[in-house]
Parts: C-alpha cells; structure tokens; sequence
C-alpha cells in the first residue's frame, strides 16, 4: 500500500518521530559511544608501559693514562672507576640523599644539588647524605673490567689485575 501526499493516515502507520527526539537519541548514542571507548581505553591502564632502560652491567677499559687513584667515569654511566696498587673497584656517583649524580674531584665527590661531600672511599664527610656510596661489582676480563650497577658489594672489595 502507497501513500499519497495529503491523504489521511490510518491509525496502525507508525508515528513519525519528531526532530527534536531524533537529535536527542543521536546525543545519547554519541555519549554512549564516548563512554564506552573512554572505558575501552582505561582498561588498558593497568598494564605496564615497558621502556627500553639502560643495562645494568657494562663493560670498561681504563685508559692507560689512568693515574692510582683518579676517578674514570664512563660516559653516559653514573660510576666511578678506580684503579690502585691493590687492584680496580667502582662506586656509585648517585648521592644517597636525593639521588643526585655527584661529581667527582680532588677530594672525593661533591654532590652538586646539596651539598654532601664524600671521601674518595665514599664514606660521608659532610651531610645531609645518610650512608656513603655505593660500591659496586668490578668482574675483570682480559683488560676490561665488567660493572654491574645492580650488584654492590661490601666498601673495600677491590679486584686484583
């Protein structure tokens, strides 16, 4: 059955829906869509971000022009490498109070943030640092040391070339 313009329409034709409830149902389905891809995109939240971090361990080849006692500090690491007449060791250069990369000098490490000073052994001279530094796994090779930044080890543990 047709209808025609104008003719008057029978009781079982549906009603026609009027403007204003044809945009308030599209609102609605516009929100209900935002709501469910906000809940779609929370859900992946929970799992963690993995970021390519730095490895722990390296490997370092002291220079020859290294004197007894002068720190060597490998580019882009936070260590001090050391070599004496009983052997090679490594300390952390991250201050123990608010984890500043301290700076080595003549009479140890200054932390530039600070203000701790540290002994060329890392044990604490001035505050507000509370422990001394960190000494950290030397493994040697042939001419080159292997540093773990993961592992310390007792102050005083050197390894003997």
């Amino acid at each position: 059955m047709t209808v025609v313009p104008g003719s008057p329409r029978s009781r079982l034709d549906p009603e026609p829906l009027p403007r204003r409830d044809w945009l308030g149902l599209a609102s609605l389905w516009s929100a209900g869509s935002a709501m469910l891809f906000a809940l779609l995109g929370s859900m992946r939240l929970p799992k963690a971000a993995i970021v390519a971090a730095q490895s722990k361990g390296f490997d370092v080849a002291l220079p020859e022009s290294l004197r007894i006692g002068e720190a060597f500090v490998p580019p882009n690491r936070a260590v001090a490498v050391f070599r004496d007449a009983e052997g090679v060791y490594a300390i952390s250069t991250i201050c123990t109070h608010l984890g500043c990369v301290v700076k080595p000098g003549a009479e140890g490490f200054e932390c530039p943030c600070h203000g701790s000073r540290f002994k060329p052994d890392g044990a604490v001279s001035r505050g507000p640092a509370p422990r001394p530094l960190a000494w950290l796994k030397v493994t040697p090779g042939d001419g080159i040391f292997h540093v773990d930044e993961g592992k310390t080890v007792p102050p005083g543990t050197k390894v003997t070339v």
